[in-house]
């Protein structure tokens, strides 16, 4: 079983970056793919970005393509997400979440394993 902690998160204006992180505990981080989810106030939680075990995969949302960067740091423990150019849509609470499942997941369902989440707020 693994643990996440999300941090990172803040206020930011347009235009601006974060970086996010989520900690896993445990030994075993490199059997998980990872994912990154949202959910902005009144919506639904949505997929934003996965990553393969080893990081030779990535997937997004069309939304953040070129923009977002998932990365990990099987070493560290550690999944990241490098928001650049944030616009105000992107504000909404942030999740990591882990899956011992797919290669690369999607998917809500396809993950059992979620953080506490982390607010990131982008004023125009």
């Amino acid at each position: 079983q693994v643990q996440l902690v999300e941090s990172g998160g803040g206020l930011v204006q347009a235009g601006g970056s974060f970086r996010l992180s989520c900690a896993a505990s445990g030994r075993t981080f490199s059997s998980y793919a990872m994912g990154w989810f949202r959910q902005a106030p009144g919506k639904e939680r949505e997929f934003v970005a996965s990553i393969s075990r080893i990081g030779c995969s990535t997937d997004y949302t069309n939304s953040v393509k070129g923009r977002f960067t998932c990365s990990r740091d099987n070493a560290k423990n550690t999944v990241y997400l490098q928001m650049n150019s944030l616009k105000p849509e992107d504000t909404a609470v942030y999740y990591c979440a882990g899956t011992l499942g797919p290669i690369i997941a999607t998917l809500e369902k396809a993950y059992g394993y979620w953080g506490q989440g982390t607010q990131v707020t982008v004023s125009s």
